[in-house]
């Protein structure tokens, strides 16, 4: 095939270079789906592409083929009602929203959430109610949500409807989900776990025997996973777990389909029966292996890379890897680079921290190759002189806007552009949010600060993607 341009010619190209995928989505390619007996959908996938003729079902009215589909996911999970989702799940986390907060009422939200959720929030007209999450210093990255946190804001802000947050976040750092939604519930309302990155979860609780991380064990009442992330459906297939009866099923039904496109991806849909079939079939081997694989790297990799620090922390979700050789003097995008050359892609960088986001497709070769790219990468640089053995600190840049608490006002509904040069001391009206991991550095109602600005205008001048920031350098503000 001749391609000369375009998505296709780079996917071709990709592809073609054997690449190790430490990112999204969790399948790794095509080899899971041949492996288990799922070839002949692969070759025949654009003769799948349908739409909804006799047979194929509705999705907003699911009664056949894609009600067996959701009832796959309700079983493997657990819970009382599971929903296909074909806009991933930042289609459910906006529909969440919509059923639990009437319009200009309150959300509790951790500040370290997806930007979507900001979006539903504008979209219910609700007022925020910020959770700040704590920080890890050692790798200058956020961690977990606090109880404490939780429970004071519920205190100050009793007329707030739910809480939402992300657990895990996308360095894999949990919440105590069991204690928050105790707290949650005794006030009366709702909690909302964005679970994106943590679909697996519950299949590591189950087939290992070990005590459960997911949020659908633990007590939450509405959970979205991004199936697509760890497991093995396709980018932009994920699925939303209702798990108790606090949330109206029928209000959720109808605010989804409100968000979700009406011409639904069958092949996206086939993608996620094909993963509940994976699960329901082969799920306990794939996870056992998975965790053979994480702990095998784990062991390995400081021992054979002197200096290699990888993060470890009492609530870290293990299959995220997350790395740090700035002890050779190499920070997180040069470590992404070198990683790259080596057909090594991770998903994140931060800081000094690059996070390799393991899959349900993952293979020992995999890992191995990480490990000798690694190897080779510090035989190349070599251990820079540091005191006592502590690695360099993260860029303080990095900490210093990540821990920064911005002052927060009235979302503003009259809105301009603006040069950013000229925008410190503004109220923001539209999210400025780097990408990855799609977290709003500065969010609507907040009072954009110059040195978040420099920071922005670094990432951007770094070739890194900054949503919010137009091609001329202009931000959305309050008028």
């Amino acid at each position: 095939m001749n391609m000369n341009k375009g998505v296709t010619r780079f996917l071709l190209s990709h592809a073609g270079k054997n690449p190790v995928s430490f990112h999204m989505p969790g399948h790794k390619g095509s080899e899971i789906y041949r492996e288990n007996g799922y070839g002949d959908f692969l070759d025949n996938f654009v003769d799948c592409d349908i739409t909804e003729i006799p047979g194929a079902d509705n999705l907003y009215q699911a009664e056949d083929i894609i009600a067996e589909t959701m009832a796959a996911y309700r079983r493997l999970y657990g819970v009382r009602e599971s929903y296909l989702l074909i806009n991933g799940s930042s289609a459910g986390l906006v529909a969440s929203i919509l059923t639990c907060v009437h319009r200009g009422g309150k959300l509790i939200m951790a500040r370290n959430c997806h930007k979507s959720i900001f979006n539903g929030l504008l979209m219910a007209g609700a007022e925020p109610v910020y959770l700040h999450p704590e920080m890890i210093d050692d790798y200058g990255i956020s961690g977990e949500i606090s109880v404490d946190s939780v429970r004071t804001s519920i205190a100050e802000h009793p007329d707030a409807s739910a809480v939402i947050l992300p657990s895990p976040n996308y360095y894999g750092v949990c919440s105590d989900i069991k204690e928050i939604a105790s707290v949650v519930h005794d006030a009366g309302m709702v909690l909302i776990v964005d679970q994106a990155h943590g679909a697996h979860l519950h299949f590591f609780g189950s087939c290992l025997g070990e005590p459960s991380k997911a949020a659908d064990d633990l007590g939450a009442d509405i959970v979205i996973q991004s199936t697509h992330k760890t497991l093995a459906s396709f980018t932009q297939s994920a699925i939303v777990n209702l798990c108790t009866d606090r949330v109206d099923k029928y209000l959720f039904e109808d605010k989804l389909q409100l968000i979700e496109s009406t011409s639904p991806s069958y092949l996206l849909m086939a993608s996620l029966d094909i993963n509940a079939d994976l699960l329901d079939r082969q799920g306990e081997r794939l996870i056992r292996e998975w965790e053979e694989n994480l702990k095998w790297f784990y062991e390995e990799a400081p021992v054979q890379v002197e200096g290699l620090r990888v993060m470890s922390h009492p609530m870290l979700d293990h299959t995220k890897i997350n790395l740090d050789m700035s002890a050779y003097g190499i920070d997180g995008l040069e470590l992404e680079e070198l990683l790259n050359e080596k057909a090594i892609f991770p998903e994140l960088v931060t800081g000094n921290i690059v996070m390799c986001m393991t899959g349900i497709g993952n293979k020992r070769c995999d890992y191995e190759r990480l490990l000798e790219a690694l190897k080779e990468i510090a035989a190349e640089h070599g251990l820079c002189e540091v005191a006592d053995g502590v690695p360099l600190a993260a860029p303080e840049a990095t900490q210093t806007v990540t821990m920064k608490r911005l002052q927060q006002t009235a979302i503003p509904t009259a809105k301009e552009s603006v040069p950013m040069e000229e925008a410190a001391g503004r109220v923001c009206a539209a999210s400025i949010i780097p990408y990855p991991p799609g977290i709003p550095i500065i969010c609507p109602g907040e009072i954009i600060d110059q040195e978040v600005l420099d920071y922005c205008a670094d990432l951007r001048a770094r070739g890194e993607k900054v949503m919010g920031i137009d091609d001329k350098g202009r931000v959305l503000v309050g008028r």
